[in-house]
């Protein structure tokens, strides 16, 4: 069973892998940047807030991409992304499987949306279509092999 869902998962992000490049690409013109040059850069840049959760510290923002995208002709709205740190060491976690449920003002939750490592984060390209607040659970399952769940939430005007 959870060669199964591994295999999905695995899928799932290779099949998503090209979209979230091409944005990631198209949003930092190529250049590589950690995600407070972003901030200080862009100024478009929400903090979620940070958690820890046993021994993983995970801080989550949120970006604007709406203009970006739709000069690429692409319909995503926001980059979601979290960086995710070991507490002891402070070290910054790149690997690992990370997914991201989203529950909107209507409170209808999404499929999990599958993460993909980025330079220095895991994030992805979503849709928050609507005004309201935004509820983003993630789950993780980390090289040591446990699973870890954090949750941020988000007022859209």
């Amino acid at each position: 069973m959870k060669t199964k869902h591994l295999l999905l998962l695995a899928l799932l992000s290779l099949a998503l892998m090209p979209v979230s490049a091409l944005a990631e690409t198209h949003e930092h013109g190529g250049h590589e940047h950690s995600g407070h040059e972003m901030a200080m850069e862009h100024g478009q840049m929400i903090m979620l807030g940070a958690q820890e959760v046993d021994g993983v510290k995970a801080e989550a923002r949120l970006k604007d991409s709406r203009e970006a995208m739709a000069k690429a002709g692409m319909q995503y709205t926001h980059h979601f992304m979290i960086v995710l740190q070991e507490t002891a060491t402070g070290k910054t976690m790149t690997t690992g499987t990370v997914a991201l449920k989203i529950k909107g003002p209507d409170k209808v939750e999404s499929v999990a949306i599958p993460l993909m490592g980025m330079e220095g984060h895991f994030g992805a390209d979503i849709t928050l279509a609507a005004a309201g607040t935004y509820e983003f659970t993630v789950g993780t399952r980390l090289p040591d092999g446990k699973t870890r769940q954090f949750q941020f939430s988000h007022q859209l005007k």
